[in-house]
């Protein structure tokens, strides 16, 4: 990839578009490369993790699963690339996603674009509080033997923990300290999965790591698990991550991103290839399910997990409450000024009400990771990334480049479409099993 400032700044033969941008009321070219490069891992280490061995592994096996995985590392890295290198384009910075798409195709690609994009973080932020229930329960499931207390209830305590972060922090740079707290929190939970696990593997010498299922079965998992495979990675957001790096931007994004798909990917390696070793196909969507030791080590693992998936969803929930406040919100003051803690509060507040119903509703967090894959990572992270690329650098690539985007742009199509097709399925196969408000 090109980055060299000249080429940056030339004008392409494009029809240029007029597409009023508005300014943004968070914070922007605030932070260091460094700082981002923890909100890029933190993305990648959350609690998700502990959903990988079950929901990737158990469907691919060894030889499909770590394939699969270096590849979705190595593809991921590229199409982020793309992005990154795309955010000065024209001579103008684009902060947001669909500020980028519609400074390319026009006003009605600008629509799409957020359209997805919501869509996308909507249903991640449902899984982070699907998670952060999930890890709550298996806290309350150690010490007490009853069912008094059900899933749906500790969602509802997850989203009121969510709400109350969501109005103390105004805007994404500010996370700051907290960046390290998740990191910490990251840490308990992976190192206690990855002990527990070995425990267990070593002490349950035989395994099946067949790929369990019917030929039928076998093809709609293997695909549903190749939708995952992208959302490990990648965040649907990168435009607005980058919005707040200091200048360079582009040189400093792409260090925020070596280091994420280097250093920043071998925890998550780690927790997803020791715990399918230890339990093979039987293994739980949720690892701390699987593990077996002493009481207090897993409930602070449970209560990490549940933490940092608090944190976590404030990241992937910022592109919604940026344009809240931009659009709605009271003009100048003091983010902790009373008028803006209470706009925050009915906005960010409402939001976080509604993700909380969903995921009370329909607490399938496998079912989450494939669908959001399918209809809004694929196209998001790479479909529109490649084609937004050979739009812009047209003039710049060679007919052996072009061609090689277009390959991207029908391949990731022809994915999204099948894996789509894919994960409908696994939600219904689901639905029969489960009922509204299910104790999961």
């Amino acid at each position: 990839i090109d980055t060299s400032e000249a080429k940056n700044r030339k004008v392409v033969a494009m029809k240029q578009f007029d597409l009023e941008v508005p300014e943004t009321a968070h914070k922007i070219s605030s932070d260091s490369w460094f700082q981002v490069s923890f909100v890029l891992t933190t993305s990648i280490n959350s609690a998700y993790v502990l959903g990988y061995s079950g929901t990737v592994m158990v469907p691919l096996g060894w030889i499909g699963g770590v394939v699969g995985l270096l590849l979705a590392t190595a593809i991921s890295l590229y199409a982020n690339s793309l992005i990154a290198n795309l955010h000065e384009f024209g001579g103008k910075r684009h902060i947001r996603y669909r500020d980028l798409a519609g400074f390319i195709y026009g006003n009605k690609m600008y629509r799409v674009t957020w359209g997805l994009q919501y869509v996308n973080l909507f249903m991640i932020n449902c899984g982070f509080i699907i998670l952060a229930g999930s890890a709550l329960k298996a806290v309350y499931v150690l010490f007490r033997d009853d069912s008094v207390m059900k899933l749906p209830h500790f969602i509802a305590i997850a989203g009121v923990v969510c709400a109350i972060f969501a109005v103390g922090i105004p805007y994404l740079s500010a996370l700051g300290i907290w960046l390290g707290v998740s990191t910490i929190l990251s840490m308990i939970y992976i190192v206690v999965a990855i002990v527990l696990s070995v425990k267990d593997g070593v002490n349950k010498p035989s395994r099946d790591y067949t790929i369990q299922g019917s030929s039928v079965d076998k093809i709609f998992t293997i695909t549903g698990a190749a939708a995952s495979l992208v959302f490990a990675f990648n965040t649907g957001m990168l435009p607005e991550i980058q919005a707040t790096v200091k200048q360079p931007v582009v040189k400093n994004m792409m260090k925020a991103l070596y280091l994420q798909f280097t250093a920043g990917a071998l925890p998550l390696y780690a927790v997803t290839f020791i715990g399918y070793w230890a339990y093979g196909s039987s293994t739980s969507t949720y690892l701390m399910d699987s593990v077996s030791g002493p009481l207090w080590v897993k409930a602070l693992a449970n209560i990490s997990a549940f933490l940092q998936s608090v944190i976590s969803l404030h990241i992937f929930a910022s592109p919604t409450y940026e344009f809240m406040d931009t659009k709605y919100g009271t003009k100048g003051g003091s983010p902790l000024a009373l008028k803006n803690i209470l706009f925050r509060t009915a906005t960010r507040g409402s939001y976080i009400a509604v993700s909380t119903l969903l995921s009370a509703l329909l607490p399938f967090l496998g079912d989450f990771m494939s669908l959001t894959g399918a209809i809004s990572t694929f196209p998001l992270t790479f479909i529109l990334a490649n084609h937004m690329y050979l739009v812009a650098m047209d003039s710049e690539l060679s007919s052996v480049q072009k061609l090689w985007h277009w390959l991207n742009v029908c391949f990731f199509g022809l994915m999204s479409l099948v894996s789509a097709i894919a994960a409908v399925r696994l939600i219904s196969v689901d639905s029969k099993n489960f009922h509204v408000f299910a104790d999961v």
